[in-house]
């Protein structure tokens, strides 16, 4: 059974940065990517960033997070990281990482395996 487990999340002020830390465990194998997802109450998952490994390493990010967020493994493909700087209070969110087997990598719905989450609360 694949396994993600996100942390890292917590409290920070406006223009401070986090580093949000998943790790997979449980066999992933093949080709797969893991993305970042986050969510608000009342609001659906959306897109945050990925990144796969289908020969070159690939990364693909949401045009909100672009030149602030960085997605990143520790060369194993056993802990996927977010670096998130300059963060603003529209980045509060609980945070997913997730696997996908598929090509598609922008809709939960590709996704197959997620964590519990990490909350990330960013005050003005």
């Amino acid at each position: 059974q694949v396994q993600l487990v996100e942390s890292g999340g917590g409290l920070v002020q406006a223009g401070g940065s986090l580093r949000l830390s998943c790790a997979l465990s449980g066999g992933t194998s093949g080709n797969y990517a893991v993305g970042w997802f986050r969510q608000c109450p009342g609001k659906e998952r959306e897109f945050v960033a990925v990144i796969s490994w289908s020969g070159d390493v690939m990364t693909f990010y949401e045009d909100s997070v672009k030149g602030r967020f960085t997605v990143s493994d520790d060369n194993t493909k056993n802990t996927v990281y977010l670096q998130m700087n300059g963060l603003v209070p529209e980045d509060t969110a609980v945070y997913y990482c997730a696997i996908s087997y598929g090509k598609g990598f922008d809709s939960a719905n590709e996704y197959t395996y997620w964590g519990q989450g990490t909350q990330v609360t960013v005050s003005s």
